[in-house]
Parts: C-alpha cells; structure tokens; sequence
C-alpha cells in the first residue's frame, strides 16, 4: 500500500495558514513604516545571534560547506540586503509623483503612484544558498509590507527545520510562516492563491511552478539559472583574470545559478589562461579531501552528475584539466568532494555543454575574434549572469551592447549580485523578473494609480459631454494632429 500522503492532506494546512495570514493582514490595514522595519529588525537580529547554528546546520546539510562560505554568502549578504531596505523604505513608501497632461494640470488635477502590499508572498527557495534565498526576497516582501509563506528545499533539511524553529521565535505564523516538506509540498505550495509567488531554482520546476501559479493567475518571479558565459579579452593581465574566474568559479564549488559555465579565452593564449588556472587552485585550494574551506558537491545524486560530465568528456576525447593540486583521490561518492575541472574545447552536444553544469566544472572554448563569441551566446537560451574581462573599452561596450543576459559584472565574477541597488533577475529561459532594493519593493507592491480631479469641471467646460456640439470638433482637430 502507498505510503504517499494525499493531496488534500498536504494543501489543507497550507491553505489555512495561507488564511490565517491573509486575515492577519486585512485586519491590519495600512501597514505601518515602523512596523516594517521592526519585522527586518527582528529578521537581523535572527541572523546574527544565531549566526552560529545557521553555519552548522548548512555545513551538516552540505556534508562539508566552510562556515566562512556560509557566513558570506548566506549571511552577511542576507543582513545587508535587510539594511538597504531598512535605510531606504521610509523614501519608497511614499510613492511618486506623475505628470498631468494639459489643461487638467492647470487646473489643479494631480497623478501619483501610491505602492501598497500585495498582501501575501509565496517564497519557494533553493539548496544551495539556503539562508540567502529566504531573507534577499523576504527583506523586499516585507518592506513592501506583505506577510509571507516560505518553502525551503528538502536537500537541505537541517537549514530548513532550524529556520522554520528560529522564524517562530522571532514571528507569528500570521507574519512570517516556515513551510517543510518534499517535493509534495512544494507541488502543493505553488499551486496556492498567493498574491505574488516567486520561485528560485531550475528551469525544468520552474515552468510547474509557472503553470500551477498560473491556475489561479498569481503574478510570478521566476529566478532560475541557465549557462553563465565568460569573455575573456585578448586586452589585459591573463593571470589576474584566471585568478578571479576560478575563485568565483571555486565559490560554494561552483553550485551558483551566477557560476560562471563556459569561459572564451583567446586561442594564442589559452595555456597561459590554463597554467594560470592550475597556480590559482594551488594557492586557494592546495589540497581538496581534508580542506575546511573546499565546499562539498551536496548529496550523491549531485555527485554522480557532475562526475558523469567529466567522464562523457574523457570518452569523448576532450582534454580534461583536473585541478588537483595533491592529486588526491577523490572517489568516495559518500563524501561528494569533486575538484574543479577544466574541459577545454568541448564538442557543444555533449552534455557539459548542454546542461548547466551547478558544480566544480568550467568548460573552457579557445575563439579568435569576440564576434564568434557573441554569436555562440545570442544562439543559446538567454544566461542568467555573463562575464566580461578586459581593457578594451570599445570591445566592452560592443559586448554589452550586443549581448542579452540577466546581470553583467566586468573584470570580475558575480558582484552585480552583491550590489542591493542593482535589481536581480534572469531574461527568458533564465528568468521572469526581478527583486532587490527598489525593484523588490515594486515587485512585491502594487502601484496603485491615483488621479485627483482639479477645481474645474473640465468635461463641462470643454463641451466634451453629449449632446457633442461643433466645439468638440474644433478642440478634437487641434488636439489629432501632427
């Protein structure tokens, strides 16, 4: 007999909580600015007196993930978003002033914007930066002044049962709500009549995630993922820019949607790029099994993705760089550890350069001129983030000029994503929308338009109501022009 629960077990919780806080907010009314920022306050305070526990549960989760990794990317990065909300939500909430046209200006008529909380927020969150990808989007739901349901991965277990304990410490369910639970739950929680659903993860969950939302026409943010390209410029310090790629690369072991996927190196200096790769790896990351600071692929499944590239490529007679400075072994799938690879001129069907790779490969393609590049990019499915290095200002401009993708950092990797004034967000295949710092707040409000009538009865006075007269006509044709 199946042990799967049904799906009306799983929904019905989740739909009174949905209630609970969609009750909890129309009782509330206006939404106070004090108020939001006592919620971002309390979300701060979590971080940082727990901040601790939060690094242990993810390095559990991970079976080997630096509590420094944790505490950059998850933490810090998660407390400065919650602070550039904070510092600039009193100058947001007052909403913007809009033009209007004439004659109605003259006479007193008024148009402004006025953002108000959607009401309740749907949070579905990935594994691989699991405490960042609840409070980034949560710093701009509740500065919008919204109440939020959160779905964290099931991949990391530990991380989501100690948020969901910390999160009823320093919240009402009716504020801010922990939901756990597999890929049932997931299923059932997208499929909730939201007021805003965003989803962060792959492609492929994020088109169910689309399509349930869809059902119920929720507005939806899809953050996903896709090839994140490099270029690199004949112009410049090759082994400044290797060092930058690979410690970006080597970042979380390259399981970032923002990791950089395939990288473009000028063919007359493709072994200085390499060389330059191996002497970064032997700085950072001298040996791979036993070093604290080497994040973990994050479970055996992942494992054996990652590592089923690197062989197809082997087979397939393309050359593989591992950079393993000890040359240690590292297969025992128990403690899936892979080295960073290089796959240097992969065929384009194999699966390397198929799927987003989200582990430690950078698959490197020798080019000759920066054109073959951007045509090799615009024929592929939009990247979330792209990567250009060089001196070269017209070759850069030509580049982000004649490229499309989500966020572009220049001579280095994924730091767009660290500025919170940036809005964050992927194009097509990689993404529908986008959050961060005002962005966010627009995401998450609605703007409402707000006309206010001047002292003159315009309609009357310009004739425009029935019965229609030659004096609509003469003001119709000096207005109908060019």
């Amino acid at each position: 007999m199946s042990t799967q629960p049904s799906l009306d077990s799983v929904i019905e919780p989740l739909q009174q909580t949905l209630q609970t806080q969609r009750d909890a907010f129309l009782r509330e009314g206006e939404v106070a600015l004090e108020t939001r920022v006592d919620r971002l306050n309390r979300c701060i305070a979590m971080l940082v007196d727990h901040q601790k526990e939060i690094c242990a549960a993810v390095d559990e989760d991970f079976g080997g993930r630096s509590r420094h990794v944790t505490l950059m990317t998850d933490i810090f990065t998660s407390v400065g978003s919650l602070k550039f909300v904070r510092k600039n939500l009193k100058k947001w909430i007052k909403g913007e002033k809009r033009k209007v046209p004439v004659p109605m200006n003259l006479f007193g008529a008024k148009a402004r914007v006025h953002y108000q909380p959607k009401g309740v927020i749907g949070i579905m969150t990935p594994w691989n930066v699991p405490v960042n990808m609840i409070f980034s989007p949560l710093a701009d739901a509740i500065g919008a002044g919204n109440r939020v349901m959160i779905k964290p991965s099931e991949f990391t277990p530990k991380t989501a049962e100690l948020m969901q304990r910390l999160f009823r410490e320093y919240f009402e369910d009716s504020e801010i709500c922990i939901v756990t639970g597999g890929a049932e739950v997931g299923a059932a929680f997208s499929s909730l009549r939201f007021d805003h659903l965003i989803f962060t993860g792959a492609t492929s969950i994020g088109k169910l995630v689309m399509k349930a939302a869809a059902e119920n026409l929720t507005p939806v943010t899809l953050e996903l993922g896709g090839k994140s390209p490099v270029i690199v410029s004949d112009s410049g310090n090759i082994e400044e820019y290797a060092e930058k790629i690979i410690a970006g690369k080597g970042m979380n072991a390259g399981q970032l949607c923002i990791s950089p996927d395939y990288c473009f190196v000028p063919a007359s200096r493709l072994e200085a790029f390499i060389t330059a790769c191996k002497n970064t790896i032997n700085e950072l990351y001298p040996t791979i099994n036993d070093n604290p600071d080497f994040v973990s692929v994050i479970n055996e499944r992942h494992f054996d993705r990652v590592k089923g590239y690197i062989d197809e490529a082997r087979e397939a007679g393309a050359r593989v760089e591992a950079l393993n400075p000890a040359n240690e072994d590292w297969s025992d799938r128990s403690r899936h550890r892979i080295p960073l690879h290089l796959i240097v001129d992969p065929a384009d069907d194999l699966t390397c350069m198929q799927d987003e790779i989200f582990g430690p490969i950078l698959n490197i393609k020798p080019y000759r001129t920066v054109d073959e590049c951007l045509n090799f990019i615009n024929q592929r499915p939009r990247p979330l983030a792209m990567y250009y290095f060089g001196t070269d200002k017209i070759e850069r401009e030509h580049v982000l000029a004649n490229s499309i993708a989500g966020g572009v950092t220049v001579n280095d990797i994924a730091m767009h994503v660290s500025c919170d004034d940036l809005p964050f967000g992927g194009v097509g295949n990689s993404g529908i929308g986008n959050y961060r710092g005002f962005e966010g707040f627009r995401t998450f409000s609605h703007a409402k338009a707000v006309y206010q009538q001047g002292f003159v009865n315009l309609a009357k006075l310009a004739g425009t109501l029935p019965p229609y007269s030659e004096k609509v006509d003469n003001m119709m044709a000096q207005q109908i022009k060019k």
